[in-house]
């Protein structure tokens, strides 16, 4: 009998090829479980909290910067992308939640992938939304995908659509698709990245100028006295090119705000808050709020102007919160 010796690299190669093929079936045995939730229910018999309103389509009309004449008077109807915006549960969410749809969620949690990001929605619209429209809604976890590798890590991608009726009449379909994901190594640090320079132009250069010399200037039309902000190269109210500038007192209050979750990005380092401010002279602009932790940002809180140094080539006018 001849005895045959094995190469080291022969026996390295069929050992990787055998855990990568075990992984590939522990992966899949996973994603069996998980597709079973597939066809569940993520929300039964849902109720929006408010009926569709004229308020709420003017709000959302000011924000989106959305003059579009459908959308008021005796006939008007809700911009359509507002479909979500009517099942909302705000800050108190929902009673009508699945508890399949939180299993779900548990059960990717205990695998691993505990971070969550929103990638992508799609909207389907039948029937206009008209102001005192009574909207019902469920919602079904319609597919949950196998492993898969993305810049932020390894993960399964998450979709839910959700049904928007009126007096049981189909409206509208929303799909809403998160990633549930294991972040990726994070590669070493590198030097810290410089923050995005912002965009001068001859429109806007004067306020940056004052920026530099510690002021925050706020446009004055010559012709009506129109104060605006962001700066424009005409007045919004009458059209005239003509202006001078009358600078901010710095005092203000928080009008709206966000706290920014995003991903690790150059120069930033989320959570963070981003507020609307209404300035003591009127106008409103968007800006960071320092000074008191990002979840103690409120609607109402009083601020006052401050210039942060960025770095050597950039500092900017943000908000200092009271915390009183």
């Amino acid at each position: 009998m001849t005895a045959r010796a094995t190469k080291p690299g022969a026996v390295a190669a069929r050992a990787a090829t055998d855990a990568t093929s075990a992984a590939a079936d522990d992966a899949d045995r996973f994603h069996a479980l998980l597709a079973a939730f597939e066809g569940r229910p993520a929300a039964t018999d849902g109720r929006g909290k408010d009926a569709v309103n004229e308020p709420m389509i003017r709000h959302w009309c000011e924000a989106m910067g959305d003059a579009n004449p459908a959308y008021t008077g005796p006939d008007a109807i809700a911009p359509p992308t507002m479909l979500q915006a009517w099942t909302m549960g705000g800050l108190r969410g929902h009673a009508d939640r699945s508890s399949s749809y939180d299993e779900l969620l548990a059960l990717l949690d205990g695998a691993g992938f505990t971070s969550v990001v929103a990638t992508d929605c799609e909207q389907e619209y039948l029937r206009p939304l008209r102001p005192g429209d009574a909207i019902t809604f469920d919602a079904v976890i319609e597919s949950v995908s196998p492993r898969k590798t993305t810049k932020l890590g390894t993960g399964h991608f998450v979709t839910t659509r959700m049904d928007v009726r009126v007096d049981g009449e189909l409206a509208g379909t929303h799909r809403f698709r998160i990633l549930k994901y294991a972040p990726a190594a994070r590669p070493e640090a590198k030097p810290a990245a410089q923050r995005p320079r912002p965009v001068i132009n001859r429109d806007n250069e004067g306020f940056w100028d004052g920026v530099r010399d510690h002021k925050l200037l706020i446009q004055r039309c010559t012709s009506c006295a129109t104060l605006r902000f962001p700066w424009l190269p005409g007045c919004n109210a009458c059209a005239s090119p003509d202006w001078d500038t009358v600078e901010a007192s710095g005092a203000g209050t928080v009008f709206s705000y966000v706290v920014m979750h995003h991903p690790a990005f150059p120069a930033f380092s989320p959570p963070y808050a981003v507020a609307l401010v209404e300035l003591a002279e009127g106008v409103r602009m968007i800006s960071n709020i320092t000074g008191v932790p990002y979840d103690e940002v409120r609607i109402g809180l009083p601020v006052q102007l401050e210039f942060l140094r960025v770095d050597d080539a950039l500092e900017l006018p943000v908000f200092r919160g009271s915390e009183g």
